[in-house]
């Protein structure tokens, strides 16, 4: 077996007792019983709110159970502004507006994120391809360069060995 493969079966190993040990965690302690909500009215904001699955209501101080069947509790129950859930200090309807606002900032940032990436890698490619333009041209006039030297020095060979002609386009019997 190689060493990583090694490495793998000891990662899934360790992975899988650790998930054992978890399930066995989870199972051998009791979750307390929950204080209904209803109880914890008259008392104050932070002991209601101790229980996720409630709602606060400021001016007449009710613990109430969060109606989960609606988005937002109406406001036969409680008036947004008055009613807290999770934090005490941030009325339900700031929270809404903060929320969405958040939101909003969130996904415009990730638009203009791909906005640039995409922009970004348009620019790329067009200095990757004036780079290759400009290595064609070197390329092209090195290879014309080397043609006209190969050609000079075939040219001196011939007129070396007497088999220059005046015409190019001449025979070679001719001469």
């Amino acid at each position: 077996m190689s060493g990583a493969n090694r490495g793998l079966v000891f990662i899934c190993g360790l992975v899988f007792y650790s998930a054992i040990l978890a399930t066995e965690a989870q199972t051998s302690t009791p979750s307390p019983a929950e204080i209904p909500c209803a109880l914890r009215s008259n008392t104050s904001c932070d002991e209601c709110l101790k229980n996720v699955t409630c709602l606060w209501c400021s001016p007449t101080k009710q613990c109430i159970d969060y109606p989960v069947r609606n988005v937002l509790p109406p406001s036969s129950v409680c008036p947004l502004s008055d009613a807290r859930w999770g934090v005490c200090w941030v009325n339900f309807q700031i929270l809404i507006i903060t929320m969405s606002v958040l939101a909003g900032i969130i996904i415009i940032a990730i638009f203009v994120c791909i906005i640039c990436c995409c922009k970004c890698e348009r620019v790329g490619n067009k200095r990757e391809d004036a780079k290759v333009e400009r290595q064609n041209r070197a390329r092209k006039a090195r290879q014309k360069e080397r043609r006209t030297e190969m050609q000079l020095r075939h040219d001196e060979i011939r007129h070396k060995y007497g088999l220059a002609k005046e015409n190019p386009y001449s025979r070679m019997d001719d001469h």
